[in-house]
């Protein structure tokens, strides 16, 4: 495994193990044929709609024990229409004392097994961030375990090098 790694959005080198994995777009829009994706989804970096569903793309935080900061996963989570307009609603505004709005998780991250359609909770903060992902207190996943925990610098190699398989 390399000591170094290509940002995918500025598109240079930076030294050490990538801090954050993201997706472009939730799994089943992305596995759509260009044509369908065109015809049946609307979307741009933050917002999602598929049909009748509605997606937000958000940070899920993955604690560094032995750094102060977090391995973070741009994943998207498909929430309630009512959810989607109200995260609209206050895009451009703080959204911090706004209550965590139920979601699921809508990609697969592969470290961590099934978590496509996990229940995750969604907080809206910040207008310059994203919202955030919170796994449910009673998820006892290795995804939730390792949220609440962190993970350490050899549980964050081995991320990183399956991520880059």
């Amino acid at each position: 495994m390399s000591d170094h790694f290509v940002c995918g959005i500025c598109g240079e080198t930076h030294p050490g193990l990538t801090t954050d994995w993201a997706y472009t777009l939730p799994d089943e829009v992305w596995a759509l044929s260009e044509p369908e994706r065109a015809t049946r989804a609307k979307y741009d970096s933050d917002l999602c709609r598929l049909d009748n569903r509605y997606f937000i793309r958000c940070i899920l935080p993955v604690p560094l024990t032995d750094q102060n900061e977090a391995f973070c996963w741009g994943a998207w989570a498909e929430v309630s229409e009512q959810t989607f307009y109200r995260y609209v609603e206050l895009y451009e505004v703080d959204g911090s004392s706004e209550p965590s709005h139920p979601g699921r998780l809508a990609n697969a991250l592969s470290p961590y097994g099934q978590t496509l359609g996990v229940p995750v909770l969604v907080q809206f903060g910040d207008p310059t961030k994203r919202p955030g992902l919170t796994a449910l207190v009673n998820d006892h996943s290795l995804l939730a375990r390792e949220q609440r925990l962190g993970i350490d610098a050899e549980r964050h190699h081995m991320i990183v090098a399956q991520l880059s398989e």
